[in-house]
C-alpha cells in the first residue's frame, strides 16, 4: 500500500557559539563523481565551467543520485596487476556507511542508539600474500603501506595504514594467530566524513586476515575487535555505534543498540509504514585548526556523571551517564552546572528520543519518527554543543525543505555532513534545492563539497560471493 505524506514546515532556526569548535583534519581525497544535470539545475545554475556547475562567481554543490558502479572483475584485475595475486584467491569486502537516524553522542555514555546501514560502501580486495608481508594499495590514497605481521608500526597520523595495522593488533592482542599477510587494494565511494568510513575500513580489514587466517569470529566479537582498533590503537574514545552498525545492519530493519547491555534488536520495517530515501548532505567542512572537541564533550559527560553519582551515594560506579536511572538524574540534576548539566540533559532526552522512535518505527510513522530525528539535531546544537557554522546552516536547509521528514548532523558532528528522510517522489528536488541553498549560504564550503547524495539502506558488512 502506498501512502502519501504531507509535508510538515518546519521553521526551526539554531544559532550556536562556534569560538569553542575546532576541526579535524581529514586525509581522504575527494572522490570524483559525475554530476547530475537536470533541467531545473541548468536553468537554475547556467552553464557548466570545469567540473563544477557554474552560478558566477559560485561553484554549485554536486548532487548524484544511486550506487557507483561496483566491477568486481575490474578489482581483482587490478589486484593481479599490482601483486600477481592468484585470480581464485582473490576475495571482495564490502563494508558499508551508516547513518544513526536518532541516538546522537550517547553511544559513549551507554545509552540505546538506533542505526542502519546505506547502499555506499568501502571494498577492500584481497588475497593472501603467501607470507606474513602486509601490501595495500589504495584509489582514495597515495602511496603504498607495507609492513610485517611480526613487526607492526606504532600509529602515524601521516599514513593511511593505521587501521590496518590496528586489525592485526585488535586480533593478536584477543588471541588469534596471524600467520598470513594480504595484498589488498581499497576503493570506496563517498568519503568527506560524517558516515563513519573509518570504521568501515577497520571492518574490512579485520574480515579480511581473518579469512586468510581461516579465524571464525562471532558479529559481537568483531564489533569489540574494530572498538580495539579505535579506542586501543587510534586512541578514540567513541562508543561501538559505528561498528555494531555496519556489521549488524539488515536491510528494511532499523538496527537498535544497547550499549550498556551490549546487545542488539533488528526491528523489522512494518508493511504499513511509507517509502522513504535517505539524503547524504556534506558541508564541505573537512580541514581542522586543532582538533574537535569530541573528547572534551566525553570528558564533560563522564564529569557530569561523577557528580550525579556522587549526589546518589553511588560514587564508586563506573562515571557514565548510561549508570544513572532517568529517575535519578531528575531527582539530582540540580546538583549540576555550565556545560556538564548540557551534555548530561542531551544524555537523558536522546535516550528518550530513541525509545520514542522505536516505538514510532514499530507503528509505521514515519511522520513522528522524523520529527525525532530533527529533534535530535536540534539537542546536538543546544545541549552537546556540537556543529560548526557551516553544518548548522546546513541543517537548518535540510529541515525547511520540502520532502525532508528529519534530519541531523551524522558523525562527530564538527565536520562532514547532515543526514535528512525524505520523501522518495522528492528526494531529487529535495537534492537540488539543498545544494542550491547551501551553495548561496556558504559558497567557500560548498566548493569544497563532496556533494549531495541520494542513498538507500542497505546490508551490513560481507564478503561478496560470485
Amino acid at each position: 500500500m502506498h501512502v502519501t505524506i504531507k509535508h510538515r514546515p518546519r521553521r526551526l532556526q539554531i544559532r550556536s557559539d562556534f569560538s569553542k569548535v575546532h576541526l579535524q583534519h581529514s586525509l581522504i581525497r575527494p572522490w570524483r563523481i559525475p554530476i547530475l544535470r537536470t533541467p531545473k539545475l541548468r536553468r537554475e545554475m547556467g552553464p557548466i565551467s570545469g567540473t563544477g556547475l557554474m552560478i558566477s562567481p559560485l561553484r554549485v554543490i554536486r548532487v548524484f543520485r544511486g550506487s557507483l558502479p561496483f566491477n568486481p572483475d575490474k578489482l581483482r584485475s587490478e589486484l593481479t596487476s599490482r601483486y600477481g595475486a592468484d585470480p581464485d584467491s582473490i576475495q571482495v569486502v564490502r563494508s558499508p556507511y551508516r547513518i544513526c537516524p536518532i541516538g546522537a553522542h550517547i553511544d559513549h555514555q551507554l545509552g540505546p542508539v538506533t542505526a542502519m546501514a546505506i547502499d555506499r560502501a568501502v571494498y577492500l580486495t584481497f588475497a593472501p600474500s603467501g607470507s606474513g608481508d602486509v601490501k595495500l594499495a589504495s584509489d582514495l590514497f597515495e602511496g603504498e603501506i607495507q609492513f610485517s605481521l611480526d613487526d607492526v608500526p606504532p600509529k602515524d597520523d601521516t599514513s593511511w595504514g593505521n587501521y590496518a595495522c590496528g586489525a592485526v593488533e585488535a586480533l593478536t592482542a584477543s588471541g588469534h594467530d596471524l600467520n598470513q599477510g594480504i595484498v589488498g587494494y581499497t576503493t570506496g565511494q563517498i568519503n568527506e566524513g560524517g558516515l563513519s568510513s573509518s570504521a568501515a575500513v577497520g571492518v574490512a580489514y579485520l574480515m579480511a586476515f581473518e579469512a586468510v587466517n581461516n579465524v571464525s569470529v562471532t558479529p559481537d566479537e568483531n564489533i569489540e575487535l574494530d572498538r580495539l582498533i579505535e579506542n586501543e590503537y587510534l586512541g578514540l574514545r567513541n562508543g561501538i555505534l559505528d561498528q555494531s552498525a555496519i556489521i549488524l545492519s539488515r536491510h528494511r530493519h532499523l538496527t537498535v543498540l544497547d550499549c550498556k547491555t551490549v546487545s542488539h534488536e533488528l526491528v523489522p520495517q512494518p508493511e504499513s509504514m511509507p517509502p522513504y530515501t535517505i539524503l547524504v548532505a556534506y558541508s564541505g567542512v573537512k580541514d581542522a585548526l586543532v582538533s574537535t572537541g569530541y573528547n572534551t564533550r566525553v570528558d564533560e559527560c563522564r564529569e557530569a556523571a561523577e557528580s550525579l553519582l556522587q549526589a546518589i551515594g553511588r560514587a564508586d560506579d563506573a562515571p557514565l551517564l548510561g549508570n544513572i536511572t532517568p529517575e535519578e538524574y531528575q531527582e539530582h540534576k540540580g546538583n549540576l552546572n555550565g556545560d556538564p548539566a548540557k551534555r548530561a540533559e542531551h544524555f537523558f532526552t536522546e535516550s528518550a528520543r530513541v525509545e520514542q522512535g522505536v516505538d514510532a518505527w514499530k507503528a509505521g510513522d514515519l511522520l513522528r519518527f522524523g520529527d525525532l530525528i530533527s529533534e535530535s539535531g536540534r539537542s546536538s546544537i543546544e545541549n552537546y554543543e556540537s556543529g560548526s557554522e557551516p553544518l548548522i546552516d546546513l541543517y537548518n536547509i535540510l529541515i525547511e525543505t520540502d520532502g525532508v521528514l528529519g534530519a541531523r548532523f551524522s558523525g562527530g558532528g564538527f565536520r562532514g555532513c547532515s543526514i535528512a528522510l525524505v520523501e522518495p517522489d522528492k528526494a531529487e528536488s529535495a537534492a537540488e534545492q539543498v545544494a542550491l541553498e547551501y551553495t548561496k549560504k556558504q559558497p567557500e564550503q560548498a566548493a569544497q563539497s563532496d556533494g549531495v547524495l541520494i542513498c538507500h539502506p542497505a546490508d551490513g558488512a560481507s564478503i561478496i560471493e560470485d
